[in-house]
């Protein structure tokens, strides 16, 4: 090991040990005690609105100035409708039932011994994402629900956002009497910490979870020591079949797309049933076309209008953001 890797590790399974102590206490914590620090959290979103925002301004700046793509810089920027989003959202965890202690499954052996399937929490729950500071609220919070300590590790480009939504976090579990570690975000931009996380934290980490683009997830997949919950990319489609309502195909297609392009669950591919392409691929191809989206398809798609591009094979597997 070198001198220079020393102090990162040294964090690192601090913030490992502390995490561990912290699930002791958040697997104990009834779902009274749980929602109130995920109600104060939001509370503090909406107070510190202001905060939140300036440390995402420069977090843009930052990111302008290194030529990142229109997709990211929108994952990366918030503003007060975003951020009472992300504040709503902590209070949508706080109306979902609680899942500990739920049985999923009970049964008795033939020689009287009933037997049941209790959920549990996991322990401590390691996330590493990209871009998205309001993941760090969202992931926060679904761990702190569930019972699991999180050690959260967001993209560089937003960590000053994700450090001033963290900090409502802690607030709120402060508030609620529950340990500040239970929630605990990386808090150096250094991609060693990755490392360490993937690799060196096995005696804290229970399991991994990649939320971001491919070549992360397959990182992850490839390097962690410890289970890893993954995912696949985001090349979202929307089928209109020939029964469809078109009014209504109409208004879910171009939602679909345009609504926020930059995200995962943003539509790339748009299938319509040949039965009805006749009278459904005009509109549909035209609403695209006038918010603005390049349209690349087939021969078929190609005749119903003079300004979609031909499609290569390449563009069905795309996630273009």
């Amino acid at each position: 090991m070198s001198s220079a890797a020393t102090p990162l590790r040294q964090l690192m399974q601090g913030i490992g040990r502390s995490a561990v102590v912290a699930a002791e206490a958040l697997a104990l914590a009834s779902s009274a005690i749980k929602n109130r620090a995920l109600s104060a959290a939001a509370m503090t979103l909406r107070a510190d609105s202001a905060l939140i925002l300036a440390a995402n301004a420069e977090d843009m700046r930052d990111a302008q100035a290194a030529a990142l793509s229109a997709a990211l810089l929108d994952r990366l920027k918030l503003d007060e409708k975003r951020v009472e989003a992300t504040a709503r959202g902590l209070e949508d965890i706080v109306a979902l039932a609680d899942p500990i202690g739920s049985v999923i499954a009970e049964w008795t052996r033939p020689n009287g011994l009933r037997i049941s399937r209790v959920r549990v929490p996991l322990g401590v729950i390691g996330i590493i994402y990209e871009s998205r500071p309001n993941v760090t609220a969202d992931a926060g919070a679904l761990c702190l629900k569930s019972g699991n300590a999180a050690i959260l590790r967001g993209g560089s480009e937003s960590r000053r956002s994700s450090a001033a939504i963290h900090a409502c976090l802690v607030r709120g579990l402060i508030e609620a009497g529950l340990p500040a570690t239970a929630i605990q975000l990386v808090p150096t931009a250094d991609r060693a910490a990755v490392g360490e996380m993937l690799g060196g934290m096995q005696d804290y980490i229970d399991v991994l979870v990649p939320r971001g683009g491919k070549s992360l997830v397959a990182r992850v997949q490839a390097e962690a020591r410890v289970p890893v919950i993954g995912h696949l990319e985001g090349n979202c489609h929307v089928y209109i079949d020939r029964d469809a309502d078109l009014a209504m195909a109409r208004r879910i297609t171009l939602n679909a797309k345009m609504r926020r392009t930059g995200i995962c669950g943003a539509a790339e591919t748009l299938l319509v049933d040949r039965a009805s392409a006749a009278t459904q691929l005009p509109p549909l191809v035209g609403d695209l076309l006038g918010a603005g989206c390049e349209v690349r398809g087939d021969e078929r798609v190609q005749a119903v209008d003079a300004r979609v591009k031909p499609a290569t094979e390449l563009d069905w597997s795309t996630e273009y953001l």
